[in-house]
């Protein structure tokens, strides 16, 4: 969590001398890749978290019901999927 944080802050202090320092065409395309990086880092920590809960989840579920395996791996694939979406995202702003 720490770490989150100093690199909030650390893309928060880049942002701010970038802004200071841009023209405004320069300006725009820095907030363009600046919301792409925050947007994809972001939807893969939520990716990450979703598939670590849904995983361990399934992993003691099919410890009772080996029959519903299938089932168990659609839900940590569509905790995966909002990772995906986050890097369509990613090209979509790029």
């Amino acid at each position: 969590m720490r770490t989150l944080v100093v690199a909030a802050l650390i893309l928060a202090i880049t942002a701010v001398v970038v802004h200071a320092q841009a023209t405004d065409q320069a300006q725009v395309m820095a907030a363009r890749y600046l919301a792409a990086g925050i947007g994809f880092g972001l939807a893969a920590l939520g990716g990450g978290v979703g598939v670590g809960l849904a995983g361990a989840a399934a992993v003691s579920a099919m410890v009772e019901r080996r029959e519903l395996f299938a089932l168990y791996l659609v839900f940590v694939a569509l905790a995966e999927a909002i990772a995906i979406y986050g890097l369509v995202a990613l090209f979509i702003l790029m």
